[in-house]
């Protein structure tokens, strides 16, 4: 049965995701979740060549969401259970003070870049992490759009190089999607909160 034109441009994109040197998403879960509208993928960089995308709409201005994006040096603010050892991320914003390269987030990230109120990139550097997931570079971004914030988040790996990397990338995106749609939706409720206080 010839596939529907929607299924053959999923799987054209699938490899054109795994083939190409630009990142490109493709539009299926688990590689792409969220409201993505017309938001940009970030700058290519040197060995990432798989790109995992997700993002939500949030009723906040860049600066507010920015802050809570400082949050996840406090807590990963997904699941506690799990990724947090059982401890509740706070509801209430704990770190004001200014990001500063080289600074650990969601206890297994390294902050390697950033641009004020505008985004944030990350690198994996727990030993136990990079063993599990292997290299991986996160950037999120606060883009404005009309009269909100789109809070983008991006993960970029290198290219897998057999089966078995292809296997662990798919089952990272799988777990990923799970993680980090929580850690947005969470972002984006206590944005909304503090900006309705404001």
């Amino acid at each position: 049965m010839p596939a529907h034109p929607g299924q053959r441009d999923a799987r054209y994109m699938t490899t054109m995701h795994r083939r190409t040197r630009s990142p490109v998403p493709p539009p299926t879960i688990p590689w792409t979740w969220g409201d993505l509208g017309s938001t940009p993928p970030p700058p290519d960089r040197p060995g990432r060549e798989v790109l995992l995308s997700r993002a939500v709409r949030v009723r906040a201005e860049p600066p507010v969401v920015f802050g809570w994006l400082g949050q996840l040096r406090v807590a990963p603010y997904s699941y506690d259970l799990i990724d947090n050892r059982g401890r509740r991320s706070p509801p209430m914003m704990t770190r004001t003070d200014p990001i500063v390269t080289g600074q650990t987030f969601a206890e297994i990230f390294t902050l390697t870049s950033f641009e004020p109120d505008r985004s944030i990139t990350l690198e994996l550097t727990d030993r136990a992490a990079l063993v599990a997931f292997g290299p991986l570079t996160i950037v999120y971004r606060t883009l404005p759009d009309e009269a909100c914030t789109v809070l983008r988040c991006d993960l970029l790996l290198p290219r897998p190089r057999n089966r078995l990397e292809r296997l662990r990338q798919l089952l990272l995106a799988w777990g990923d999607l799970v993680m980090m749609r929580r850690q947005l939706l969470n972002l984006r409720r206590l944005s909304e909160r503090t900006a309705s206080l404001a």
